[in-house]
């Protein structure tokens, strides 16, 4: 499983190292396949039949076709697989550039296309031991607040395309030593995925991602909302579709999702209406 800062997507990257060994490119870029007609909005790669890459455009008004399907095409994944003598040496020549950003894929990957040293890695050629037919390759662009809460609401659904349940190919991740989640006093959760350490406490839970150690309290109601570690839900208050980062608190009888034109006055709120709250902020 791989984040990248606008991606989430599950892969075995030892077969990315395998292809880029094999075909001895100084740099391996992994494509994802993305129809044509979208492919705007992303960074886009140019490669030929061999798997060279000959263009990398950022964000262009007339993306290149695959080699094998001009109606598809190779959207860069922001993953990239170096020979070590490849990156050092385009550091130190980007590093005496004073007319770079030093930005990786926009002026060293281009640089090194420009030298034929850069081949694509497709994503649609890796396999995830354990992969069903409906989460194989998954892949989300993360780069605005409504993917970024639609990413969430993947993991809730009954039969998620993002399967946190793939016993052959596991997630780990470094977690604090927190207990089990704690639901006390009738409080429930329902549709949701709750983190170590969280105490729902006669409050209801539905639709929802609890991060570790989020407290809701007596009488509260949390509905399609993500909320980060830390957060504190106060006595009898409501959050509907919302992103709570870490550590905000939401005081007691507090509404946030409610009622949308006094939200604008007082948050952020995405173009798909989910209510943002920063990280430590507090409700008004």
């Amino acid at each position: 499983m791989v984040f990248g800062a606008d991606h989430v997507y599950r892969m075995d990257p030892a077969q990315m190292v395998e292809q880029h060994i094999a075909t001895g490119a100084g740099v391996t870029v992994a494509g994802i396949r993305v129809p044509r007609d979208q492919a705007s909005a992303f960074g886009c790669i140019d490669a030929d039949a061999s798997g060279r890459i000959t263009g990398f455009l950022e964000k262009p008004t007339n993306p290149p076709g695959t080699p094998d399907d001009p109606e598809m095409t190779f959207a860069s994944m922001g993953n990239y697989v170096f020979t070590t003598d490849t990156l050092l040496a385009a550091l130190r020549v980007d590093s005496a550039n004073h007319d770079s950003d030093h930005d990786m894929g926009g002026d060293v990957i281009p640089m090194l296309v420009d030298t034929g040293e850069v081949a694509v890695y497709d994503f649609a050629d890796n396999v995830v031991p354990g992969a069903t037919d409906r989460d194989r390759g998954y892949w989300r662009d993360v780069g605005t607040l409504d993917a970024y809460y639609d990413s969430h609401v993947d993991l809730v659904s009954v039969h998620p395309v993002f399967n946190l349940y793939n016993q052959t190919w596991p997630i780990r991740t470094a977690t604090p030593p927190l207990p089990p989640a704690k639901f006390v006093q009738g409080g429930y959760a329902q549709e949701s995925i709750v983190g170590a350490g969280c105490i729902v406490s006669a409050a209801q839970v539905s639709h929802s991602v609890l991060s570790s150690d989020v407290m809701v309290e007596a009488g509260a109601y949390v509905d399609g909302s993500v909320l980060l570690p830390g957060v504190r839900v106060g006595k009898g208050a409501v959050v509907r579709r919302a992103i709570l980062d870490k550590n905000v608190v939401i005081p007691d009888g507090a509404q946030v999702g409610v009622d949308p034109e006094l939200d604008r006055e007082r948050y952020t709120v995405s173009g798909g209406g989910v209510v943002v709250l920063g990280k430590g902020a507090r409700a008004e």
